[in-house]
């Protein structure tokens, strides 16, 4: 899915994860699920657009919002809340650099191998 600054439904879906975040008790497990696992594949599609990796290590928010969509069973209503208004707090950020442009380039901070010769 690519996502352009002309797609009115990244706004949209912010707004759904904030008003599931406030209305919890009415959603069922695999509504929430749903949710998070579409804000994991916006995440990533955004971030992709504006060139920044994901990390892969348990501090990525990625992985996090995954763990959390595997066990909502486990979850009191605060801490599910509490994921989607971080989901959406996400989806909003990223949304806000593509639409603005903003790409982002890495530089590797350590010296190449032939940098060292």
């Amino acid at each position: 899915m690519t996502i352009t600054s002309e797609t009115s439904s990244v706004p949209g879906f912010v707004a759904e994860l904030v008003r599931s975040a406030n209305e919890v008790d009415r959603l069922t497990s695999d509504e929430i699920e749903s949710l998070l696992l579409r804000a994991i594949t916006t995440v990533r599609d955004l971030r992709e657009q504006a060139g920044i990796p994901g990390s892969g290590t348990e501090h990525d928010a990625i992985i996090r919002l995954n763990a959390a969509s595997t066990g909502v069973t486990t979850f009191s209503q605060a801490n599910i809340s509490a994921i989607l208004r971080e989901a959406a707090d996400m989806v909003r950020t990223l949304w806000i650099v593509v639409d603005s442009g903003t790409v982002v380039s890495l530089k590797p901070s350590w010296p190449s191998s032939s940098d060292r010769s």
